[in-house]
């Protein structure tokens, strides 16, 4: 299905269309055909998204050293998931 939006996209000559097309792609689990399909790796960067958006928010609003609780939910969070943290 992305290959045919960026047959369109580039079809079109909408470069915009054809890398946001290749962005979300990047992060959302596509559904197995027939189940055949191995299930491919969760990233790190689209893991834990409550707890990201929490920490960033925190961050950019009141610095880092005022999130500490936060900062550490979210490696305990990536950690629960497998990742080396």
């Amino acid at each position: 299905m992305h290959t045919v939006l960026l047959k369109e996209a580039e079809s079109q000559g909408s470069p915009s269309l054809k890398m946001s097309t290749l962005s979300a792609a990047s992060c959302e689990g596509t559904p197995a055909l027939d189940g055949a399909e191995e299930k491919k790796p969760l990233k790190p960067c689209c893991a834990c998204p409550e707890t990201k958006k929490a920490r960033d928010i925190c961050i950019i609003e009141k610095g880092e050293e005022s999130c500490t609780d936060l900062i550490e939910a979210h490696k305990d969070c990536m950690r629960a998931l497998g990742f080396k943290i």
